[in-house]
């Protein structure tokens, strides 16, 4: 073992510069206002969802519909197969599970042009507790056909997604923290369907997404001064999923570790075992949330709680190490 005293790195994280992504995705929607065919939906929480931004600039094309995603969902793909560009925003717990039969029927099954932009994903919905912290979601439009899944790392890779979405037709899910959460990216960096290097290393391979990206780099940087070399990939698209770099990096380290704000089942770490079990065996770590549901607490408190922090990752990529040795 090589952790030793490691009591400050659970709290580092929050030491960082970090930024809103729900302000993030507000701007970026002001932005892709001057195109007339872009409209905003809202299921009564503009202000959380930081929609409203575009509606103070745009309110001819603003719509909320009230605390009705289902009907928000369905007038959503009616107005994309008008032509329209259509953004529709709630929290995940809400735009993913009280909706998902419009989601499956009216977005997917229809192949409609809508972006589906859930703010206040996982745990770190905080203390409104267990009923609004889902951790299921990515699982539930992973399995959606036509559905494409993305979550960023930080601030500027969501205006990015964003930006990609709006230029590209078809039902996509992004998936959006409460938090202002760590700054990850200096610089544009976003390629759809690709993961992205952010430390090289041969020894083992940290596969991370959305906010758990910055812990892993924080884990990396200590297990380096310990000997240990860790690969760092950002995989901010989940669906469809880069089979390529995933098998690369299983040739190149021989162990992965996956870090989601998510459960261990249905998410990142399902569909990285599920691409080296098919392509290139080798073992397979998840660090996410063990088959339980959430609690109410403060965000951060709730993720030390749960091992979702860079000392959560420094565990698991000693365990694999130990159990390959």
């Amino acid at each position: 073992m090589v952790t030793g005293n490691l009591t400050w790195l659970p709290n580092l994280i929050n030491s960082v510069e970090r930024k809103s992504q729900r302000e993030a995705y507000g701007n970026a929607l002001e932005k892709l206002g001057v195109d007339r065919n872009v409209v905003v939906l809202d299921a009564d929480l503009s202000t959380s969802t930081h929609t409203t931004i575009f509606q103070k600039k745009y309110p001819d094309r603003f719509f909320n519909m009230g605390i009705s995603e289902n009907n928000m969902m369905a007038v959503a793909s009616g107005l994309a197969n008008s032509g329209k560009n259509v953004f529709a925003s709630s929290f995940a717990v809400f735009a993913t599970g009280r909706s998902y039969d419009f989601v499956r029927q009216s977005v997917c099954y229809a192949d409609s042009n809508v972006k589906i932009v859930a703010t206040h994903a996982g745990l770190t919905v905080g203390e409104d507790g267990a009923t609004h912290q889902i951790i299921e979601d990515m699982g539930l439009m992973t399995g959606l056909p036509n559905m494409k899944v993305l979550c960023p790392a930080d601030a500027m890779e969501t205006e990015e997604i964003i930006g990609y979405i709006y230029e590209n037709r078809g039902p996509f899910y992004v998936r959006l923290s409460r938090e202002k959460i760590p700054v990850v990216h200096k610089e544009k960096s976003f390629t759809f369907g690709k993961s992205e290097l952010l430390r090289d290393g041969s020894d083992v391979t940290v596969i991370a997404t959305g906010i758990l990206v910055s812990a892993a780099l924080i884990a990396s940087d200590y297990l380096k001064s310990k000997g240990i070399s860790v690969k760092v990939l950002n995989m901010a698209t989940i669906k469809p999923i880069d089979r390529e770099g995933i098998l690369k990096a299983a040739r190149e380290t021989g162990r992965i570790v996956t870090a989601e704000e998510h459960s261990i089942y249905n998410g990142l770490g399902s569909r990285v075992s599920e691409v080296v079990a098919e392509g290139y065996p080798v073992t397979v770590y998840r660090l996410g949330v063990n088959d339980v549901f959430g609690e109410s607490g403060k965000a951060w408190e709730l993720m030390d709680a749960y091992g979702l922090n860079p000392l959560g990752i420094v565990k698991k990529v000693e365990e694999i190490m130990v159990a390959r040795s």
